[in-house]
């Protein structure tokens, strides 16, 4: 356990962050005419999930908020996932990208899915934020 101020604190925040980063360095050598399709939505959806993270963190105090906001952050996690899969078929990636993103990707679905499952381990009801110890 750890202190917890932000969900900037969280594992699966941060690694959802480099991820999305990932993403865009990635992505900024995709052809021009992928520019508004498959570049556009694989950015949108990696980045969408560190928003649902942060989004759930806010309403934490609420489990079933908590777990549909994780459950969004999921379910765009699932959608970089197709799209990092018409990626590597197109060849706009190697396998070697595609493998890591995917196995980044499929780490974060495993954090997400345990906060999905367990809402009340995440939830700082019952103590004030300042001193909220939470798993990361």
């Amino acid at each position: 356990m750890s202190s917890f101020r932000s969900f900037r604190d969280l594992k699966v925040y941060q690694k959802s962050f480099d991820f999305a980063m990932k993403i865009f360095e990635i992505t900024q050598k995709f052809p021009p005419e992928e520019k508004y399709e498959l570049t556009d939505q694989l950015r949108r959806s990696s980045r969408a999930i560190c928003r649902a993270i942060g989004e759930g963190y806010r309403k934490r105090q609420y489990p079933r908020h908590f777990s549909s906001k994780m459950s969004d952050a999921d379910s765009e996690n699932t959608e970089t996932q197709i799209s990092l899969d018409f990626a590597v078929r197109c060849n706009y990636i190697s396998l070697d990208e595609y493998q890591e993103l995917l196995s980044s990707s499929e780490e974060i679905g495993r954090m997400l899915n345990h906060m999905i499952t367990n809402p009340l381990k995440y939830s700082c009801k019952h103590l004030p934020t300042a001193n909220c110890q939470l798993p990361t």
